[in-house]
């Protein structure tokens, strides 16, 4: 009995102390972990995306919300990461939100821009895996950086995703499109019936300028392409 509670004793302390160790059959979390199911189109619209990113440039993808334009470009990136066909992912969007600007969030300009990225970075998580996402991030390999902020740069090696594009101005699209440098695709998504900025959206004025050219491919949603839920769906229809 006396051999026995000195046993326990042993394991409590241990516990304590921090220095349990691992079982022989422990295997770390990321190498339990299952690899994501391949990116399958659930509609024809999602087909034809997919298919106009692998070929072309510049991707734009048109539509309401719900019909997987950001799921399918951001799974697109982190395979290409993965791979090796390209060096790192960059995410931008305009800072626009309900009227609300930069100036007004708290912190750091990364924590102003963390919001906006957050939907992204959920679904590299679900791709990627969240120790590797997070590692990335650190290491450069994934990039946010607000729109206003582009200037300058030049896109090489890289995969771009310029979300919520219908709050850019003319002006912000034209910066941004002539970022592009080699080896580098570029996927432009957005809504231009929910633009929150006055006047015609860079979007808009985007795709009616660059739709005939070659390495451009412009993929239209529609309503009926809403892979979110069936609410969702109802929910745009009465918004029509």
């Amino acid at each position: 009995m006396k051999k026995r509670v000195n046993k326990r004793r042993e394991a409590r302390a241990q516990k304590h102390s921090g220095n349990i160790a691992a079982p022989d059959n422990f295997i770390p979390y990321e190498q339990v972990r299952k690899e994501p199911p391949p990116l399958r189109a659930l509609n024809q619209a999602q087909y034809d995306y997919i298919k106009a990113i692998d070929n072309n440039t510049i991707t734009f993808g048109i539509g309401p919300a719900g019909t997987g334009k950001s799921y399918v470009s951001v799974s697109k990136a982190a395979q290409l990461l993965k791979d090796g066909d390209i060096e790192k992912i960059i995410i931008t969007r305009p800072g626009v939100e309900a009227g609300e600007e930069f100036g007004f969030l708290p912190g750091t300009l990364e924590e102003k821009f963390s919001p906006y990225l957050d939907p992204v970075i959920d679904i590299l998580h679900e791709r990627l895996g969240k120790t590797y996402t997070q590692y990335l991030i650190k290491t450069g390999g994934i990039q946010g950086k607000p729109l206003a902020f582009m200037r300058g740069s030049t896109f090489k090696d890289a995969f771009v995703i310029l979300d919520e594009a219908q709050n850019c101005t003319k002006d912000q699209m034209k910066m941004f499109l002539t970022r592009i440098g080699n080896n580098c695709k570029v996927v432009i998504d957005g809504d231009i019936s929910q633009k929150d900025i006055c006047g015609m959206s860079g979007l808009h004025d985007a795709v009616n300028r660059l739709r005939y050219i070659p390495n451009v491919s412009v993929v239209d949603f529609d309503m009926d392409d809403c892979v979110r839920s069936g609410i969702c769906r109802d929910i745009l229809l009465a918004y029509q």
